[in-house]
């Protein structure tokens, strides 16, 4: 058996074989997956995550350098939990087979038909380091309220968080019903190519094609998470104030590292110093100093600090107006561990620079000024679809304008990022930032086989309108009233 990582500790590819096809044979051998099951397993992904609120917080603080841990309780805790919860109290319901109607006049005679929701079997999902237990914890909600079994791949920018939820997905679960798998890029490859029954990705747009390829081989079902540059219109009914502090609590989330955190602002072209002068109090306000203070967190690693020092450096080369927002003038250079950016405003970047090519995931937001609403608009749409667009305004015309005329994966009025908190939404993007959708119900179907089932009416319809071969008169007669506009 070949390690794939060359590491000790590596999943090899032998043994990833091994579980999904011993998870695969339950599966069949189980047949119909009561309620009670699945909210048995649901409640210990529950008390998983619960009982182990601090060691998670701590670990993942390890991994980041540094992480803000209320921030870490509310994204990867609390977010985690209420999509398990909301499965957990919803599955009886979801299960219920749906009534359909049957064609006339069969219907008639007694013909019916239904849906049944049916598990695909076992799903592959595949996390991501910015959010490592919601990224796999929240799509496992969807899968285990559809009765399926799980393998998990964790990301390796975060592995003292995989190896972390390893070892707890080992204690509350069997390795039958869920499987966690750690390593590099050899063992996401191999995992992405194998034969699951579906496979949920979180990440870059880049590593969905060839998880996307890898699947094609297979005919794998795949639902991707994916991101972009999710844009903000501020219209000029809004108050500025008020926008800014929306906006910015929404960015400074995870300092950016958020699929969903605004990318690029739109703010009225006469209102341009007034939002800059406010988002630099607010942030003064929220970060008196930033450096040592617990409440801001650190860029993941060195890769990604130098990626995002790249795109302000390629700015200010090109002649952007570059403003950080350093309340206390800080030295960042000499850093002991962490990789903190303080907050940074790009004011009316040129498309040519990469602030505007690349999603930034990071504490780096553009400002772009507009004077027609229509010019904000344009611009989305002659870029790729993003995951969330975000509107603030109180002109209804305006906003139904904004929403009728650009596609996004979501939208949130007059606030950032919250409609993901929506459990009975789906989340999802569109075109590059993503395909299919998960959460709630959505997730449930999302992860269940609908079964198309119907049940015939004790007449033969077909025998009593001449529609057996030999055709005839009969045949005709029966056509010529059927057929009709």
């Amino acid at each position: 058996m070949t390690n794939l990582n060359n590491a000790p500790g590596s999943p090899t590819l032998d043994s990833m074989r091994a579980t999904l096809d011993r998870q695969r044979q339950l599966c069949t051998e189980e047949g119909a997956v009561s309620a009670e099951l699945r909210i048995d397993r649901l409640s210990r992904a529950i008390d998983l995550v619960f009982d182990n609120r601090d060691i998670i917080v701590d670990t993942l603080t390890q991994d980041f350098g540094h992480r803000s841990s209320h921030q870490s309780l509310m994204s990867d805790i609390y977010a985690t939990i209420e999509c398990l919860k909301h499965s957990k109290k919803h599955v009886k319901k979801w299960m219920k087979a749906e009534k359909r109607s049957a064609p006339f006049p069969m219907n008639l005679m007694g013909a019916k038909a239904r849906v049944e929701f049916q598990p695909k079997g076992v799903v592959g999902i595949i996390g991501t380091w910015n959010f490592p237990l919601n990224t796999v914890f929240s799509p496992l909600a969807g899968v285990l309220a559809a009765g399926n079994r799980a393998m998990i791949k964790c990301s390796e920018v975060t592995p003292k968080t995989g190896e972390l939820l390893a070892t707890l997905t080992a204690k509350y679960f069997s390795n039958d019903e869920i499987a966690v798998f750690n390593g590099g890029p050899n063992v996401g490859a191999e995992f992405s190519a194998l034969p699951f029954d579906h496979i949920i990705f979180t990440g870059a747009t880049s590593i969905a094609r060839h998880i996307l390829r890898a699947a094609s081989d297979n005919l794998t079902p795949v639902t991707l998470e994916l991101g972009g540059k999710s844009p903000v219109i501020v219209s000029e009914s809004y108050p500025i104030q008020e926008a800014v502090e929306r906006i910015f609590g929404g960015k400074i989330l995870n300092v950016g590292q958020v699929c969903l955190s605004p990318d690029y602002v739109f703010v009225p072209e006469n209102q341009l110093a007034a939002f800059t002068e406010a988002a630099s109090a607010y942030i003064a306000t929220m970060f008196p100093t930033l450096r040592d203070n617990p409440d801001y967190s650190s860029v993941v690693n060195e890769r990604h600090y130098q990626r995002l020092q790249s795109y302000l450096a390629d700015a200010r080369e090109k002649g952007a107006d570059v403003r950080e927002l350093n309340p206390a003038k800080e030295d960042f250079s000499q850093q002991q561990g962490t990789f903190k950016i303080p907050l940074t405003l790009v004011v009316n970047p040129s498309d040519d620079m990469l602030v505007m090519q690349e999603e930034l995931f990071g504490p780096i937001i553009c400002i772009k000024t507009y004077r027609q609403v229509d010019d904000c608009i344009t611009y989305v749409n002659a870029r790729p679809r993003p995951l969330a667009l975000y509107y603030f305004g109180k002109n209804k015309t305006e906003q139904q304008h904004i929403l009728d005329h650009t596609v996004s994966g979501a939208v949130t009025i007059n606030d950032v990022i919250f409609h993901v908190s929506c459990e009975d939404l789906p989340f999802g993007g569109i075109g590059p930032s993503g395909m299919g959708n998960y959460h709630g119900a959505d997730g449930f179907k999302t992860f269940s086989h609908a079964k198309a089932i119907y049940k015939q009416s004790n007449i033969n319809f077909q025998k009593l309108g001449g529609m057996i071969p030999p055709y005839g008169d009969k045949a005709d007669k029966t056509l010529k009233a059927m057929i009709r506009k």
